[in-house]
């Protein structure tokens, strides 16, 4: 057999058992490698390469020892998720840079780090004043995370005391002119419901590259001619329009009504409007 062919044959191989190895291994390798997988995914790239491009080497000897190299790391990921020690030792432990707004000098010699280092650290994270830094810890993957102090952090929710209900996850209705009938069920909605909605922008369901439906049955199209104008679902924008409508009908049927019986109905439900309309509003905007 030429050798050229065996090149080829021997490449196809290798390919597919080094791909099967890395998917066997999960893709939190792919993301955060630590010390033993990232030797072994260059040890494993160099012996596909030789075996591969010699056709006079045993090829068997390839096979054994990519899979060799393959568990080993394999092992210790699996010993490293039931033992904190072998963790710590194959993928490092946190150091604490700054604590109680203080800065750990001996940490920072520790890790190698200047003190320009860690303003640069800290102004990837929009802090300019160590002073600012409440506690700042460097992960085992160099990464630095940083907690501000109290009153340096935006205002939430909860600082307010406000109760905000829970988003749900947009789905993705229509791909590729496709409709998503599962994506559809999540969202709690129906084909007929978009055909219904396609219809009131004047979109063809083939002419849509991208549909989305948030939380609250907006629809968001992207269509594959970007030169189309897309009106911007506003179901929210009406809602609230039309809360507000009926809550100022209430009060001129009130003032209009001679019936004091049917006035104070009115202004109760005028009222009771209204307090739908401040709860609602937040969330309709």
């Amino acid at each position: 057999m030429p050798e050229w062919i065996i090149v080829i044959l021997r490449s196809f191989i290798l390919i597919l058992f080094l791909f099967s190895l890395v998917k066997w291994l999960g893709t939190k390798q792919l993301s955060q490698l630590n010390i033993f997988e990232t030797i072994a995914g260059i040890v494993l790239g160099g012996i596909a390469a030789v075996h591969t491009m010699d056709p006079e080497t045993n090829f068997f000897y390839a096979i054994l020892a990519m899979f060799i190299w393959f568990i080993v790391p394999f092992g210790i990921e699996k010993l490293s998720l039931k033992s904190k020690r072998v963790r710590d030792f194959t993928e490092g432990k946190t150091t604490i840079f700054i604590q109680d707004g203080k800065i750990m000098e001996e940490n920072l010699k520790k890790e190698g780090y200047s003190t320009d280092e860690l303003m640069e650290k800290l102004r990837d994270k929009n802090i300019f004043l160590a002073s600012d830094v409440e506690f700042a810890v460097l992960e085992p993957t160099g990464t630095l995370n940083v907690l501000p102090k109290k009153e340096n952090r935006p205002l939430t929710a909860k600082d307010l005391g406000l109760t905000i209900a829970p988003d749900k996850e947009p789905q993705t209705i229509i791909m590729d002119g496709n409709m998503m009938l599962e994506s559809l069920a999540n969202a709690s909605l129906n084909p007929d419901w978009l055909r219904t909605e396609l219809e009131k922008q004047d979109v063809a369901l083939e002419n849509v590259f991208l549909g989305q439906v948030d939380d609250q049955g907006q629809l968001y199209l992207d269509l594959y001619d970007d030169h189309l104008a897309v009106a911007e679902a506003s179901q929210s924008a009406l809602l609230l329009a039309t809360i507000k409508k009926c809550q100022a009908d209430l009060e001129i049927f009130a003032l209009a009504s001679d019936n004091q019986n049917s006035k104070e109905i009115y202004q109760t439900c005028s009222k009771n409007m209204d307090q739908v309309q401040s709860i609602l509003e937040p969330y309709l905007k």
